[in-house]
């Protein structure tokens, strides 16, 4: 049976985060990173593990009701299998919903999913940040 599904869905299921310490230290780590659908945050592994990344998924009740929040769970979880869950080894990330997630097309909950795993690097800053010399001085 499994050889008349084609190769683009077969994809390997990404590795899942389990604990809420393993939540709350990728939100305290700083590694962020915003999108319509979702804030992506990262944190590396303690003890120098470097298996494969792991991935949670965190959706509040101010989103939606259970029947919506277990739906963008699904979207998120689906999202990044097709995407191959492209993080870096070693790493944790947590997807925190935000509404869009729930009615934003497929398609471009893939896009941001992409866009926010390669964007997001130890080291990188944010765009929005400037350094202090880049700033225009005061006459």
């Amino acid at each position: 049976m499994s050889e008349n599904i084609p190769d683009e869905t077969r994809k390997i299921e990404p590795r899942r985060l389990r604990k809420r310490r393993e939540f709350l230290r990728a939100a305290a780590s700083g590694l962020s990173r915003g999108a319509r659908a979702f804030k992506l945050q990262a944190a590396a592994r303690e003890g120098g593990d470097t298996d494969a990344p792991r991935f949670g998924f965190t959706v509040t009740k101010k989103i939606a009701g259970s029947v919506g929040r277990n739906r963008i769970r699904r979207r998120l979880k689906e999202a990044l299998r097709l995407c191959g869950a492209s993080g870096l080894p070693g790493y944790d990330y947590v997807f925190v919903a935000r509404p869009d997630a729930l009615t934003a097309p497929f398609s471009e909950l893939t896009a941001q999913i992409v866009d926010g795993l390669t964007k997001l690097r130890p080291g990188e800053k944010s765009r929005n940040r400037r350094n202090s010399k880049d700033r225009p001085q005061a006459s």
